[in-house]
């Protein structure tokens, strides 16, 4: 049953009008099937609950090919479930068969990219620009659309880390969903461990690398990154395994919270390759 102006059946009656004079407003995904195919009866549904996800950015269009086969003809459609997408009166993307949920979402993300995914490429761009408050600003307002988002989470994390809220941070790093960005997580968590130390633990001692550690670590609480890595370079010049490796892991998270593309990443990878080998 269509629940909204987003979710309609067409026939050729109304194609025209319906489908490509509307595609040049916002795009239009036509779904081809009819009763008796199998496949379209889960399609069918997930298309109608990722419209309706979609809050309006595109409109789906039901078609019976048994009932309109003069426009299963004219767009060539040989076999069912397929779904087209129109723009401008024109089809742009298109694909048969009943796929996967997230091959779904990629493939309407590309024909009409959802907000929160338009608001979670400016948090990233925030992060590289090192505008950590900014960054977490948006990456909230991402996962109030998106939660659980992997990317988002792991932008909350850095920024958190960054602006020095490591127990923030070790919330969502203790207990991030399994994903492509789960590695990157993992990464982070020996930073957010050793913040968390210097916070609620001793910040002094006699020791002098124990000293500069402590010191190093106040720096990234501080959002001091530069000084921060330069002081953990000098620990791991005098100590490569100082802490059982802890230093050098500390540094890598930094690293992976600025980002690879960072100058600065490049800069101090080299200068710690330089240190280790």
């Amino acid at each position: 049953m269509m629940t909204s102006n987003d979710i309609i059946e067409v026939t050729e009656a109304d194609f025209e009008y319906q489908v490509l004079a509307y595609s040049q407003k916002i795009p239009v995904i036509v779904d081809f099937w009819a009763d008796w195919c199998i496949p379209c009866r889960t399609l069918g549904p997930m298309l109608e609950r990722l419209t309706q996800e979609g809050g309006g950015i595109f409109r789906l269009a039901k078609l019976d090919v048994d009932r309109n086969q003069n426009l299963a003809n004219r767009y060539n459609v040989r076999s069912i479930p397929a779904v087209k997408a129109f723009r401008d009166g024109k089809v742009i993307s298109e694909f048969t068969g009943l796929i996967p949920e997230p091959r779904l979402r990629e493939f309407l993300r590309a024909i009409a990219p959802n907000p929160a995914d338009l608001e979670l490429e400016k948090g990233l761009s925030l992060l590289e620009q090192q505008q950590w408050n900014q960054a977490n600003l948006t990456f909230r307002k991402v996962l109030k659309e998106l939660p659980g988002n992997p990317a988002a989470l792991l932008g909350m994390a850095k920024s958190l880390l960054a602006q020095g809220q490591p127990q923030d941070a070790q919330r969502i790093l203790h207990s991030f969903p399994l994903s492509r960005e789960f590695s990157s997580a993992e990464s982070l968590r020996p930073l957010a461990e050793a913040l968390l130390e210097i916070q609620n633990g001793p910040s002094y001692s006699d020791d002098p690398l124990e000293a500069a550690y402590f010191n190093a670590l106040r720096l990234v609480l501080r959002s001091n990154l530069p000084a921060a890595m330069d002081g953990l370079l000098d620990i791991l010049r005098q100590d490569k395994r100082f802490r059982s490796g802890e230093a050098r892991l500390v540094l890598l998270a930094l690293f992976e919270l600025l980002g690879d593309t960072n100058p600065l990443t490049r800069q101090y990878r080299q200068e710690l390759a330089s240190v280790l080998f």
